[in-house]
């Protein structure tokens, strides 16, 4: 049996919720909650719900574990209800969880700090194709404004292929973002307490690294080692660590960029909270420098949470 561990006190694990990544929350959840319990830490799951104010209010607990993918639980709503409670939690704060969560809010932070990201536009309606042709040429990648696993996304390379995306972009915001196709290859860089951990370089068959390409297929391949060579992996992590300080991330996240056939790195997304079963990509990154699972659960938990009785 492992032994207790009460540093941290009771500690609440949030993971479900209503968004449209309650079954990839439930997953993350679970495996934080039992990676947890190992460490010898009192966590008690709660799948989110309408009560979770209440839930949370009467459990007397002391810290919270954020596992809620989306909506409510990473765009800084659950965030504010927490600051209100008076409960520390793990990750990014309100302001940069809201920041973080809007795909076009992100990419304005960024290009207000001289980061490179690709060129874009905003779109309400499935009735701009020649506009958007004009101006980005294609292919281009459409993106619903605020869902993450790739959600309603979609490449367009043709022009006819146009239509459907915007219909099923617009099926999850009202807005849309339009971005120019970058041809080279997919980093992810993770962040936890202020360390950039090793690059992973994605691969996937299907046309981008979309929700089947992510927790479906067996085809996705992940290279860490990144295959680049020490000086540009550095210049990368540099890169992420200002993409990730500029939208005020803490704790810990993930930040997604491209680096094209010249040799230029472009920002894509800043995820402020990743995935965290055994085969996300924090967990991968953290392993390749030496940290296990349970030990990377533990780091993001000190990271939000003050040991019981300090400050």
């Amino acid at each position: 049996m492992n032994a207790v561990n009460n540093n941290f006190g009771k500690v609440a694990v949030l993971m479900g919720g209503m968004s449209a990544e309650r079954e990839v929350s439930l997953k993350s959840g679970a495996a934080v909650l039992q990676a947890l319990r190992e460490n010898g830490v009192d966590a008690h799951k709660i799948d989110v719900g309408k009560d979770v104010i209440t839930e949370l209010a009467s459990g007397n607990f002391d810290c919270v574990f954020n596992m809620l993918h989306g909506r409510i639980g990473e765009d800084g709503v659950i965030q504010g209800a927490l600051e209100l409670l008076g409960l520390p939690y793990t990750g990014s704060g309100v302001m940069a969880s809201s920041v973080g969560m809007d795909k076009l809010k992100t990419k304005e932070v960024w290009i207000a700090n001289d980061l490179p990201t690709p060129k874009f536009m905003v779109i309400d309606s499935e009735s701009h194709e020649k506009e958007i042709i004009e101006k980005l040429g294609l292919p281009v990648i459409v993106k619903p404004f605020k869902e993450g696993s790739s959600i309603g996304m979609s490449k367009v390379s043709q022009p006819e292929e146009m239509k459907d995306a915007m219909q099923l972009a617009l099926k999850y915001d009202k807005k849309v973002l339009v971005e120019k196709w970058i041809v080279g290859k997919e980093y992810t860089a993770a962040i936890v307490a202020e360390e950039s951990l090793p690059l992973i370089r994605l691969e996937t068959n299907n046309s981008f690294y979309d929700f089947d390409a992510k927790y479906v297929s067996d085809n996705t391949q992940y290279h860490c080692p990144c295959g680049l060579d020490k000086d540009k992996e550095i210049e990368l992590q540099y890169l992420a660590k200002q993409a990730f300080d500029a939208v005020e991330a803490s704790g810990w996240g993930r930040v997604d960029l491209m680096l094209d056939d010249s040799g230029q790195p472009y920002l894509i997304e800043i995820n402020t909270l990743p995935g965290m079963t055994d085969h996300s990509l924090v967990p991968m990154a953290a392993k390749q420098n030496g940290t296990s699972f349970n030990e990377l659960v533990m780091q993001i938990l000190a990271a939000g949470c003050c040991p019981v009785g300090e400050s």
